[in-house]
């Protein structure tokens, strides 16, 4: 279609996500390589969110992808894994026992982020009731995203996305989130700890620890604005899990497959958990695949002749999903990319650290490539904006003039408002110094505007 006609043909017939349609006309994406897009009338965008948080090897390999779907095409398009199995899907499930944390040795694959995170719930159901419990309630942060179908929906920690759709699945119970930049200034790292996994442990024995099947926490929290974990958080959260049975289900979907500088967040905070929910990266989303990477001691439950765990999706581990995410991590090894996020991600955090020099900057916070920037309106009191001034500043304002400048990423404020840095994890000190300055430009601007 022409340019015309495919703008017409948007505003006419597509229905866009998460997005207000009233009189919206959206930017038409036609072509991307590294880290850069470009859009129908030519202008390039330097995207820092790596479309949602998942194209990991940036845009430049569609040409070595796309061969390796057509092989597959070739040989075999499609094939299920209900009770079959084909070699691309059982290669798939080896290579990501090699990178796992040690102990998680088993993939059941779904098509995304949030079949995973649903698959993860049922699975830990289904554990308990093989070893002979009813349990049956999730453990999620407040704040946390975990994506958007109805199971998934119910973990979710954000209330406005809930809200909606409700009543949503039932019992699921919300803990205190890892954000440390709102604490009492004379808090000490450990007192923020042990408030923290008194607050998760007074939590689970006020909802029955006899019925909670799961807690489930991303190793960095993404929603909200790239919460890490303070020293000894996950020792303490794996011993509590421990101590009543519950499973430890840690959301990797977004920081999975190097986004923190090693393979799994797991990794880097030395968890060990039962099951990892992934997506995004997995593919490098270049293909919609997902898997529940389970350990050993889980699967294990299901060891009677007669033991099935009741689930399946159609696309699980289709085989031309299969092929690329094999080809992704393929290209991942060949490339050093998680060690690249490793070396680079104190020159892209220290980069983003400048900006606090701004008024408007209250704390530059994250780790590997997932940073964030929270916005203030009183810098000495961490004061926050209203609802009506986060509605003008981040959509009125911000989104606007970040993208005119040529820059993708995300202003948000489902908590308080910040911005969401996340780029390929090919992106080199030429892209930090383009996303550092533009946002330098724009948040400067903005602060006029709101002082």
């Amino acid at each position: 279609m022409a340019t015309t006609d495919l703008r017409a043909a948007a505003r006419d017939h597509l229905w866009l996500h998460f997005t207000r349609m009233h009189g919206y006309e959206p930017p038409v994406i036609v072509r991307g390589d590294g880290c850069y897009l470009w859009d129908d009338h030519g202008n390039r965008y330097l995207d820092a969110l790596a479309g949602l948080f998942s194209v990991n090897i940036g845009y430049g390999y569609g040409e070595e992808v796309g061969q390796a779907a057509l092989e597959q095409m070739r040989e075999l398009p499609f094939y299920t894994n209900w009770s079959y199995a084909h070699p691309r899907a059982i290669e798939l499930a080896s290579e990501l026992a090699n990178i796992t944390p040690d102990g998680v040795n088993r993939a059941f694959f779904v098509s995304g982020g949030s079949e995973a995170v649903e698959s993860a719930w049922k699975l830990a159901r289904q554990y308990h009731m093989a070893r002979g419990e009813r349990r049956w309630k999730a453990v999620a942060r407040r704040t946390a995203y975990h994506g958007t179908t109805m199971g998934a929906l119910s973990i979710n920690g954000i209330a406005a996305l809930r809200a909606p759709f409700e009543p949503l699945v039932p019992d699921v119970v919300h803990v205190r989130n890892t954000n440390r930049y709102h604490r009492p200034a004379d808090e000490t790292e450990e007192q923020f700890t042990a408030f923290l996994l008194d607050d998760l442990e007074t939590a689970i024995e006020q909802a029955g620890p006899e019925t909670v099947a799961m807690v489930i926490f991303e190793p960095v929290q993404n929603a909200g604005g790239s919460f890490t974990p303070p020293a000894g958080y996950f020792e303490g959260v794996r011993e509590i899990c421990d101590r009543y049975g519950i499973l430890l289900c840690l959301d990797e979907v977004i920081t999975g497959f190097g986004r923190t500088g090693e393979w799994f967040g797991g990794i880097k905070y030395d968890v060990r958990p039962d099951l990892m929910t992934t997506a995004k990266g997995l593919s490098s989303s270049y293909a919609a695949i997902g898997a529940v990477l389970v350990a050993d001691r889980v699967f294990e439950a299901f060891g009677d002749e007669r033991a099935m765990y009741a689930h399946g999706i159609t696309f699980g581990g289709h085989p031309v999903g299969c092929a690329i995410a094999l080809k992704n991590l393929e290209i991942m090894h060949r490339e050093k990319i998680v060690d690249h996020v490793r070396d680079s991600q104190e020159e892209l955090g220290g980069g983003l650290r400048t900006l606090l020099d701004l008024d408007i900057v209250g704390d530059v916070r994250g780790t590997g490539f997932l940073w964030a920037i929270e916005l203030v309106k009183d810098k000495a009191t961490r004061g926050t904006f209203s609802a009506e001034e986060r509605e003008s500043l981040l959509r009125g304002y911000l989104s606007h003039a970040l993208f005119e400048h040529g820059l993708i990423c995300r202003a948000d404020d489902r908590e308080d408002p910040v911005i969401q840095i996340s780029p390929p994890l090919v992106a080199t000190k030429q892209e930090f110094d383009v996303i550092v300055g533009v946002l330098g430009d724009v948040l400067t601007e903005a602060w006029k505007q709101v002082s």
